[in-house]
């Protein structure tokens, strides 16, 4: 790339923002636009709100006026409420609809401080239809009684005006965010048909903004299912998706980045059809989830029908330990998928080692920064095998940087380029040095580094824990807020993704010197990219968990230290003379063996025939024209 291409972008680059700040709409403009699509909102917010009170006075209307109903004693009543707590967990149930309307969560807390409401009234409903000989059973407006009313149980009872009953029986368990629910009818025979075999489930939920971060938690916030003899699935983080799900369910989750809402059935559901709707920013919600289908129900009353709610952290090891108490005893419903680790090998990785490392750190009880500093040199200490390899090859290369430099004198022009490389291959298998020598430590090292990259932003352990200038490490740390959004960036600077970034540059530009005395050349527009990408990712990172930044900052720094410690530490002349020992002994071999082996021997033959096949072709080329 010449000065005038580079000015010529540089022009091109200036235009394109300017021009976009200068179409950029007024804040008077902005601002009528704002209250236009508010007045909108609000209209549609009134209509909808009109509909449903339409509806549902409707509804009631034909309860009441129904006297011939079995349940016509049901849909008048007062509402109350029956709470079940035991040390973790504090659920309520209104008799209304005999549904869970609210769960706290006694060891979290929320960003105001307060114990952690995963949802209450307002936010959720869940709806059981039963379709009967005559007419139809819709729980939400009926009115349940009571029963057998303890600290960590109830049974709601939907009463008829006969002697038949259904009930709704919860039960807490001690020591644990599971929920055990079931329904049975008795008594009911002859209001249910002979071929009943199931109910229908409606379910619906409007996540909260559990977080500081909206952007960030979006990323993590999604409606998981688990079809049976299957791995988990989700629908998309980001745009509204509504999906039919063929095969059975073992549950259904609505999950934020650190908490969820799980159903489970004993005899799975079937004919799921799910949907998540993103919320706007702003308005304290993430997702607006629903999910409809049916499960087992059995109208003899024989059998019940068995459900189990989890309400609960995602921690991986608490979500294990609910495995235990599922009602699915004879498969393992995997509940821990809750928490992503990664794909299958890095998911591996983090399962066996980074949660027990983490998890024996943790246990010190040292601050989690620290925490995460001690995981960093540990985990560069064991991958330092593979640096110390990976580094030593480019040392070497380095040596032989004269030699290297005498062939680029010899072939300098752009038709020899394959004799350059040719020679310069054949000067490394002299040596045996391998260009590839470096290349093959640095991939035995990513699995590593990516595992903490799914791992961090999933630990949940490092919710609300400061460090540092950073008063939440599950989230972005902000040293600077703009007061205004920019584009790509957002309102605020984190400084541990500007540290991340400015190690990323000294990085590249560390290893652009060292390519440099290697004597390998450069393209300029590579050099400019290499350099662009630590700039672009203070607008990638900018909006990711603190911890997380902090992780790779602390990577970088100590990946800089030790490259400029062993390049302190390693005498180049005393590598050469080695090199050069080591070349007689390969010459030595060689005559000996009458043949040369080795990867750099069957890429010199390689080029070699490459050459052989090149020539022939010109040589046909040359024919032809004649």
């Amino acid at each position: 790339m010449d000065k005038n291409t580079l000015v010529g972008f540089l022009l091109i680059g200036a235009v394109l923002v300017g021009f976009s700040i200068w179409n950029r709409p007024s804040q008077e403009e902005m601002e009528r636009a704002r209250h236009y699509q508010d007045s909108i909102q609000a209209v549609a917010q009134q209509e909808a709100a009109k509909f449903e009170a339409e509806a549902a006075a409707q509804k009631q209307q034909a309860l009441v006026l129904d006297s011939t109903s079995l349940f016509f004693g049901a849909n008048q009543g007062t509402e109350e409420f029956t709470t079940l707590e035991n040390n973790l967990v504090k659920v309520t149930i209104s008799n209304k609809g005999g549904r869970v309307v609210s769960a706290t969560l006694k060891e979290y807390k929320d960003q105001q401080g307060e114990p952690l409401v995963l949802f209450n009234e307002e936010e959720s409903a869940m709806n059981f239809a039963f379709e009967g000989k005559n007419e139809n059973i819709l729980t939400e407006e009926l009115f349940f009684q009571p029963m057998n009313v303890s600290d960590s149980s109830v049974t709601m009872r939907l009463t008829t005006t006969g002697a038949g009953y259904i009930d709704f029986a919860y039960r807490l368990l001690p020591e644990s965010y599971m929920l055990d629910f079931s329904i049975r009818a008795n008594g009911m025979q002859n209001f249910f048909p002979a071929a009943q075999k199931s109910l229908n489930i409606e379910w619906w939920q409007r996540a909260r903004q559990q977080e500081k971060g909206f952007d960030f938690e979006q990323r993590y916030t999604s409606l998981t299912y688990k079809p049976v003899d299957d791995g988990s699935d989700y629908l998309s983080e980001f745009k509204a998706e509504k999906e039919t799900i063929e095969e059975p369910l073992e549950w259904i989750a609505f999950k934020n980045q650190f908490f969820s809402s799980v159903l489970i059935a004993q005899n799975n559901f079937e004919n799921a059809t799910l949907e998540s709707v993103p919320e706007e920013k702003g308005s304290g919600f993430m997702k607006n989830y629903t999910a409809e289908m049916t499960t087992f129900f059995d109208p003899t009353g024989k059998e019940a029908t068995n459900l189990q709610f989890y309400l609960g952290p995602n921690h991986f090891k608490t979500l294990l330990a609910s495995n235990d108490l599922c009602i699915n005893k004879n498969e393992d419903p995997e509940l821990e998928d809750l928490v992503y680790l990664g794909w299958p090998l890095i998911r591996w990785i983090n399962r066996w080692f980074t949660i027990n490392l983490f998890d024996w750190l943790s246990g010190w009880g040292l601050n989690m920064g620290i925490v995460l500093l001690l995981m960093t040199l540990i985990v560069k200490a064991l991958v330092y095998p593979a640096t110390y390899k990976s580094f030593m090859s480019s040392a070497k290369m380095r040596a032989l940087k004269p030699h290297v430099q005498k062939i680029n004198e010899k072939y300098p022009k752009q038709e020899d380029a394959l004799k350059k490389q040719q020679e310069t291959m054949a000067l490394y298998s002299q040596y045996g040095v391998s260009p590839m020598g470096g290349c093959l430590p640095m991939l035995i090292q990513m699995p590593v580094f990516m595992a903490l990259f799914f791992f961090v932003p999933n630990a949940i352990e490092l919710r609300q824990q400061s460090f540092l200038w950073a008063p939440d490490l599950s989230t972005y740390d902000s040293v600077l807020n703009f007061g205004f959004n920019i584009p790509f960036l957002g309102s605020h600077l984190s400084l541990f993704c500007l540290l991340f970034s400015v190690t990323n540059i000294l990085n590249t530009w560390y290893s652009m010197k060292q390519q440099d005395t290697m004597g390998q050349q450069q393209m300029p527009g590579m050099k400019i990219m290499m350099y662009a990408m630590p700039i672009m990712f203070i607008f990638i990172f900018n909006s990711y968990s603190s911890g997380l930044n902090y992780y790779y900052f602390i990577s970088g720094l100590i990946g800089i230290l030790t490259m400029v410690i062993l390049r302190k530490t390693t005498d180049e002349n005393k590598l050469l003379a080695q090199l050069e020992a080591n070349k007689a002994k390969i010459k030595q071999q060689k005559a000996n063996k009458g043949t040369q082996g080795g990867l750099m021997a069957k890429l010199e033959a390689l080029q070699k025939e490459q050459e052989r096949l090149q020539k022939e072709r010109e040589e046909r080329m040359n024919r032809n024209k004649r």
